[in-house]
């Protein structure tokens, strides 16, 4: 990965069409945030560098970003450094959604919390404008000191959230079972931050602190290897050819042992909430949890 970052544009450009024509796939790499990104909201708030975006929350505004294109299976990662000290009451995202109210949609949301405090991971899962799938999780590091890598997994099989290539939680498909599973709309990549301090911060009690305003996390190193579905084009075809493309290889169709070990210890130590295990909120448990 090292010598990837330290190719020129042109060769990486050049190393793109080259992936390109050996997979039948429109696929990412690595690049400028220019290149794969346009402002959605607020852009006089979110600062550029080359590969950095530095998104701000003030009393004004928030901001968010999507990608020029959308996709359908592969992989998106990238790597933030969330906002430093007081956080309470700011939200910061990085997830993939499509559009209308029968949208799709895949959450990683870091919930800010007072100084010396543990940031809380919240992931989700939409499917046909149905969420309400949340799980929360504390982090084994601190993800205001250093960048850490997050990503987003899906094939037809299973969608994983991976922390530095971890995955902290599986969502299978059980289409079988009656459960809508993320299959046929093409997601845009997207990141955001703003302030969600009635529900974000111990459940609404602790308010953001503007005076310690702009709060920034900074998102680097965007990589997404993906099916790129332009509106027009068939999903099916383009996209849903078992066994075309890497994510959907027999050994991806589920955890390595490997990761599964991972997977458990991820949910020993750090899982705090599980809607799966919520019979107060849910008189009836959703199909997937059984």
């Amino acid at each position: 990965m090292a010598r990837w970052l330290l190719y020129s544009k042109p060769m990486r450009l050049l190393a793109c069409f080259l992936v390109l024509l050996l997979w039948s796939v429109s696929v990412s790499c690595r690049t400028d945030f220019d290149e794969l990104f346009q402002p959605n909201w607020s852009p006089d708030h979110i600062f550029i560098e080359q590969d950095h975006a530095n998104l701000t929350l003030d009393s004004v505004s928030g901001c968010g970003f999507e990608s020029k294109k959308k996709y359908l299976f592969g992989k998106a990662s990238v790597q933030i450094k969330l906002v430093e000290g007081d956080s309470a009451g700011t939200v910061t995202a990085f997830y993939m959604a499509s559009e209308g109210p029968n949208h799709d949609e895949l959450d990683f949301e870091f919930l800010g919390n007072l100084s010396g405090q543990p940031y809380l991971v919240q992931t989700n899962v939409y499917a046909n404008g149905t969420g309400n799938r949340e799980q929360r999780h504390t982090l084994w590091f601190d993800p205001t000191t250093d960048f850490h890598t997050y990503s987003l997994f899906w094939n037809r099989h299973s969608i994983v959230f991976l922390v530095d290539n971890i995955p902290i939680r599986v969502f299978e498909n059980k289409e079988e079972s009656g459960v809508a599973y993320p299959r046929n709309q093409a997601m845009g990549v997207r990141g955001s931050i703003w302030n969600a301090d009635d529900w974000a911060t111990q459940g609404g009690r602790v308010k953001t602190n503007w005076s310690n305003a702009p709060f920034v996390a900074t998102f680097r190193s965007f990589d997404i290897k993906a099916c790129e579905l332009e509106p027009e084009e068939d999903a099916e075809a383009k996209c849903g050819m078992p066994s075309q493309f890497w994510w959907d290889k027999p050994s991806l169709r589920g955890l390595t042992r490997h990761k599964a070990h991972q997977l458990k210890w991820v949910r020993a130590r750090h899982l705090v909430y599980d809607y799966c295990k919520d019979s107060v909120r849910f008189t009836e448990l959703p199909r997937e949890c059984a």
